[in-house]
């Protein structure tokens, strides 16, 4: 070994974004069609495989047909991020019944053959959402899912600052996902004072639309969330806590979903 020579470190590879990817289109397409008709975007929320394989076709297929431009799926698991206890119950019973990632991707397949006009963001056909994923930590992955055609949507939350706000929102594709709250997910009665100042700053500083998730369930949330600028609303635990404690309550959902997205309508008034 010889002391003192340079070392010769292989460049790091270049970095791989995702907003350019076939799925990355289409997303931003859905976002297009919400606002050349005056309203924010509805995301809704379903869990592959809750309450079971088929019934969890039935409500995906059901709330598109309700009014979602996007449709976010989740993946069950055991051990949950950033999931509050609706979204932690509805995985336990998707993974008692059964569930597994093959059937989650089987679920995916179908819903995107069934109805293949609306983006199913989240660990799908256009998007993929990992929540503790970081552009710090990001470049591999997202040269894995700029290979499969995914975007990767990053979050920003309430306690991120002006400046990462921004370099996060120049490497989300599709869309920027702007957590409303500190805390988990789940069905709140009110949204905090503070979120439609969150929403304007966000927006200010993202080059790509931008959808508020995080306690978000009731009409006059979306409402509010409109008016505030939002490009997009993703309601998760309250469209599960409508399908009933056996999880099959599809028409009550489906009443939901379509008064989620009229209020996304008043953006138009």
């Amino acid at each position: 070994m010889t002391a003192g020579l340079p070392i010769a470190l292989p460049a790091p590879p270049p970095l791989v974004g995702t907003r350019e990817t076939v799925g990355a289109k289409a997303i931003r397409k859905a976002f297009a069609r919400a606002a050349a008709e005056g309203r924010a975007a509805l995301i809704p929320y379903v869990v592959a495989g809750y309450p079971d394989a088929e019934t969890s076709y039935q409500i995906a297929l059901a709330a598109i047909d309700a009014g979602a431009d996007l449709l976010e799926i989740g993946l069950p698991y055991s051990d949950p991020l950033a999931d509050g206890a609706t979204l932690q119950r509805a995985s336990s019973v998707a993974l008692k019944a059964g569930a597994t990632l093959d059937d989650s991707i089987k679920l995916l397949r179908r819903v995107a053959k069934a109805r293949p006009g609306v983006p199913l963001a989240g660990a799908g056909a256009s998007g993929i959402i990992v929540a503790d994923l970081t552009p710090d930590e990001g470049g591999p992955f997202e040269a894995a899912a700029a290979a499969a055609g995914l975007a990767v949507v990053y979050l920003v939350a309430p306690t991120t600052a002006p400046a990462r706000r921004a370099r996060i929102g120049a490497r989300s594709a599709g869309f920027l996902y702007c957590v409303s709250l500190v805390g988990v997910t789940g069905a709140r009665t009110s949204l905090p004072p503070q979120v439609a100042r969150l929403v304007r700053d966000v927006k200010r500083e993202s080059s790509v639309p931008v959808a508020v998730g995080f306690g978000v369930s009731r009409p006059t949330h979306v409402r509010a969330l409109a008016k505030a600028g939002a490009d997009g609303v993703i309601v998760a635990s309250a469209l599960v806590d409508a399908l009933g404690p056996d999880g099959r309550n599809v028409a009550a959902l489906t009443k939901l979903v379509r008064s989620l997205r009229e209020a996304g309508a008043t953006l138009a008034a």
